[in-house]
């Protein structure tokens, strides 16, 4: 029922919008002009002149009802589509606005990238100052293992920060991925 309805109401505004735009054309002007020419010319075959003139009144009237009608219905259609385009651009706004927090997300992500670097570049200059100490003062291999193991341990830890940063990067830029394939 519903459908049949929203179907009667489709053709119904098709129909506004054509009449709308016959209205404002060339071609109605003439034919208008046509009807009013002939409408008088009916007064040279016997017609009272009254009578032309109270039909003629009577369905100028009726058209420019049904023609306000039209008109209306015409502007409440674009009124509509409007309000759905306002509606996509406030969608695509929303979207804007989150692709800004995730470039803002990342830029963080990048800051921490950089600080472990940073972390990382001071952890290889102590070490290389530690092996530099070591070498001045001819440690013994004990020393030598203990610093190896120092080393290994300081780069397994860096090395398995360094993969969760890369794992949270790309499950990021994936949810990112796919927020823009649902837009």
């Amino acid at each position: 029922m519903d459908n049949i309805k929203k179907k009667s109401n489709d053709t119904i505004e098709k129909v506004s919008v054509q009449a709308t735009r016959w209205v404002g054309s060339t071609n109605s002007l003439l034919v208008h002009t046509a009807l009013f020419i002939f409408a008088f010319a009916l007064y040279f075959y016997g017609i009272d002149l009254d009578d032309i003139l109270l039909v003629l009144t009577t369905i100028v009237s009726l058209e420019a009802i049904y023609l306000a009608i039209f008109i209306q219905m015409t502007v409440n259609r674009q009124a509509r589509k409007l309000h759905a385009v306002a509606k996509d651009v406030g969608e695509i706004q929303e979207d804007v606005d989150e692709i800004q927090k995730d470039v803002d997300e990342i830029q963080g992500d990048v800051d921490e990238i950089q600080k472990d670097v940073d972390d990382i570049q001071k952890d290889v200059d102590d070490i290389q100052e530690d092996v530099e100490d070591i070498q001045e003062e001819d440690v013994d291999e004990k020393k030598d293992d203990i610093m190896l193991a120092r080393i290994e341990d300081t780069l397994g830890k860096l090395i398995e920060e360094v993969v969760d940063l890369k794992q949270q990067h790309l499950k990021h830029l994936e949810k990112t991925r796919k927020d823009k394939q649902n837009i």
